[in-house]
């Protein structure tokens, strides 16, 4: 849904000199990412509203008036670091979709009166690409220039999208499970956006450039304590983003994103041996859900060891049906008992 507050993003592009001969798009425009902000509300518990950032975009419209904006998803800043690792893990999937895409097309005649008007509303046509889907949405912004080389666009009110517009609904729910609280499925976005003309000859500002004040957001780099160690792999656990071919254990390839995360994780916490625990639903015999957990928890277990993890950090273990999250009584409790989970031994 963030993302597609990004479209509003297009609407910068009006920050076009319509008084120039060349035109309103001269020169190009750049997003100013410290004078910018990027932000989106959810409510929990059908009434609390909680409000989170980007700390982390781009954005440019050419002298032709193509707009693009980049927002790094990596850079969701709910203000507390747990959080935002269940945000980039349960909710975007950031390890297979990094980041949102909001592109636009702005007629040069939508903003053609603003150098005398100053300030104006518009309708503006989007195309957002978040979490593997695109789609169009038009969105109401207010331009207001600055001066000759500056300009300001806004969302005109907060845009509301809809989780499942964007398949979000699964990341929702693991949300849900992992916070104990009930979250209303949809987002709401805002954007303030400042544009700067491009100086002639300049580069471009490269995609999901952080803004001033971002370091609190983005992940750290160098090793974790052992309590975000901890944390992360009980988050990434509650994931369920390892997957396997029915009844195999044989590793579906959209686990390959995740796997590689977890490795990465796994190099930053040093010296902590890591449990992979194989569980299934306890559909079939016993015996053969506790063999199928062993080769499950083997295989990802060599997948880690492949991408250079050594074998004495990791301890692969089997526990079939015997610890269900929940009952095995329908089809969707079924698979949230069917996981791959992770933790410190020591």
């Amino acid at each position: 849904m963030i993302r597609i507050t990004l479209s509003f993003l297009t609407v910068f592009f009006l920050l076009i000199r319509p008084a120039l001969a060349a035109g309103p798009f001269e020169h190009g425009w750049q997003l100013n990412p410290d004078s910018s902000a990027i932000r989106f509300i959810s409510i929990k518990k059908g009434s609390i509203a909680e409000s989170s950032r980007f700390a982390a975009f781009s954005g440019s419209i050419s002298e032709q008036g193509e707009a693009k904006i980049h927002i790094a998803l990596d850079s969701v800043d709910t203000s507390i670091d747990l959080r935002n690792v269940r945000m980039r893990f349960l909710f975007f999937e950031t390890f297979t979709y990094p980041e949102a895409v909001i592109t636009a097309r702005i007629d040069p005649a939508q903003i053609a009166d603003l150098a005398a008007v100053q300030r104006k509303q518009i309708e503006l046509p989007v195309t957002v690409s978040l979490h593997g889907v695109t789609a169009d949405l038009t969105v109401p912004v207010a331009v207001t220039l600055l001066g000759t080389d500056r300009v300001a666009v806004a969302t005109v009110q907060p845009v509301i999208l809809k989780l499942e517009a964007f398949k979000l609904n699964p990341g929702r729910e693991k949300l849900e499970e992992a916070a104990g609280v009930t979250i209303t499925p949809v987002g709401l976005v805002s954007m303030d956006l400042m544009f700067d003309r491009t100086a002639p000859g300049s580069a471009s500002v490269p995609a999901g450039t952080a803004a001033a004040g971002a370091a609190t957001a983005l992940e750290s780099s160098g090793d974790f304590s052992r309590e975000a160690c901890a944390g992360r792999f009980e988050i990434l656990s509650q994931g369920r983003s390892v997957n396997f071919a029915p009844s195999t254990a044989r590793l579906d390839a959209s686990s390959r994103d995740f796997l590689n995360s977890l490795s990465d994780i796994i190099r930053r916490c040093p010296g902590m041996v890591v449990e992979i625990g194989g569980h299934t639903d306890s559909q079939g015999k016993s015996a053969w859900n506790m063999q199928l957990s062993e080769k499950r928890a083997a295989a990802v277990n060599g997948y880690l060891q492949e991408t250079g993890i050594p074998a004495a950090r990791l301890v692969a273990v089997g526990y079939g049906e015997t610890t269900p999250l929940v009952p095995n009584n329908t089809a969707q409790n079924r698979a949230k008992n069917r996981r791959i989970e992770f933790k410190i031994l020591n």
